[in-house]
């Protein structure tokens, strides 16, 4: 059975733009997995430590039959392909992809916590979200749309789409 899968995808360091693109890519070859759309990047400024460069942020939203921990794995190993060090909390990175929605899954283990609990805190998680499906909702019935008019300004600002990838739907 495939489910639909809404990954968050973030960086700040070593070109971000183009981090989030080569992420798409491998994204989009993931096994048992079919990619449905992407979002616009946007801008923002980090969460946490202000003494970092901005973030740029997007979405993707996948089809795929694999278990939400072996998503996770599977975002796990981009990452680090991508360089990623978890040297600080809420610090620079040069790749963050976060598993936000898995169809109407909730979890909470040591390893997963979903939907992603600062969903409702993150414009830059939520906009690119709402792109991608504007009637989206979290497994406990709440609007995405309801959450991004009540979320704190996080200085979005959406970029041209000459720093996003050909997956693009716009």
């Amino acid at each position: 059975m495939m489910t639909d899968a809404f990954i968050g995808l973030g960086s700040n360091l070593e070109d971000p733009a183009a981090q989030l693109a080569r992420a798409v890519t491998a994204l989009a070859t993931l096994p048992n997995t079919v990619f449905v759309a992407q979002s616009p990047f946007y801008a923002s400024r980090p969460v946490g430590p202000q003494d970092q460069p901005d973030f740029v942020n997007g979405a993707v939203w996948l089809r795929t039959s694999l278990t939400p921990h072996a998503l996770l794995d599977h975002l796990q190993s981009i990452e680090h392909r991508h360089g990623r060090e978890r040297l600080r909390h809420w610090g620079p990175r040069t790749l963050d992809l976060d598993l936000l929605i898995f169809g109407d899954q909730t979890i909470a283990d040591d390893r997963l916590t979903m939907p992603h609990k600062e969903l409702p805190n993150r414009d830059f998680a939520l906009q690119p979200l709402l792109d991608l499906n504007p009637d989206l909702t979290l497994p406990d019935g709440r609007p995405i749309k309801a959450l991004r008019e009540h979320c704190p300004d996080n200085h979005l600002r959406k970029l041209p789409p000459a720093n996003r990838d050909p997956f693009s739907p716009t």
